[in-house]
């Protein structure tokens, strides 16, 4: 009597623990796909070797998955799905592992880096390209103009023929294309600060949260690791006892 309530009570907190497993899947896949979309338009400019959405949308997807089998280990109480089950923990947190360190290699490559691609994309813009596009979404969806600040337009080729972009404008409807070949009359006209502060304080307000959250979601499979390992082991004990 004592052996079957001891297999209940594992099994009831490894069900709760793949369940928690599966929310923290799902929010995973949510936060990867929120990633990606964004920022996609800041990867496509900076072009970073770390894409940690795609990284992110991976791992949730695999632990909605193990989740769900987690939950029919724990209900089926077989001992080899558990030890599968505790294979499959291994791998997700050896993916989130790599996950969390990516986050962080991330963080600290598109700060290096952000800067110098930016002002040369800002060099290169003509308005048509795929990286001028994602040039005039980050200076639309940021509120900014130029890499440190609108003056870094004046040494651009676009400028001497086309003037600042209007995506710098603060107000479109207050934005004459005369007004923004001049620097002087432009200063009232676009917006001032320059995308790499944006950028740095947008990243510092998300990245470190996404991160904190992996590091917590990854150290958590080892309390399932170790009670489906424990499960597994007490039913193939005393197997003979519960029949």
């Amino acid at each position: 009597m004592e052996i079957k309530f001891l297999v209940i009570c594992l099994k009831t907190l490894l069900l709760l623990y793949s369940f928690v497993f599966w929310i923290t899947g799902v929010i995973l896949l949510f936060i990867g796909v929120w990633g990606k979309l964004t920022l996609g338009i800041y990867l496509s400019i900076a072009k970073t070797s770390t894409d940690v959405p795609s990284v992110l949308i991976g791992t949730g997807t695999m632990i909605v998955s193990f989740g769900l089998f987690g939950c029919l280990a724990a209900c089926r109480g077989s001992p080899w799905m558990l030890k599968l089950y505790a294979l499959c923990l291994l791998l997700v947190f050896l993916a989130e592992l790599a996950a969390s360190i990516s986050g962080l290699l991330f963080h600290r490559e598109i700060k290096a880096s952000f800067l110098r691609i930016y002002a040369n994309a800002v060099q290169h813009y003509n308005g048509r390209d795929e990286k001028s596009q994602a040039v005039d979404q980050v200076q639309y969806s940021l509120s900014c103009c130029g890499a440190t600040n609108y003056t870094n337009w004046e040494t651009s080729p676009y400028f001497l023929e086309h003037g600042i972009p209007h995506s710098c404008c603060k107000n479109e409807s207050d934005c004459d294309p005369q007004d923004l070949h001049n620097l002087t009359v432009a200063a009232t006209k676009v917006n001032q600060r320059g995308c790499y502060d944006r950028m740095m304080t947008f990243l510092k307000g998300n990245t470190g949260m996404v991160i904190g959250v992996l590091f917590a979601v990854t150290f958590s499979q080892l309390i399932g690791m170790r009670l489906s390992c424990c499960l597994s082991r007490f039913i193939m004990a005393h197997q003979y006892e519960m029949m």
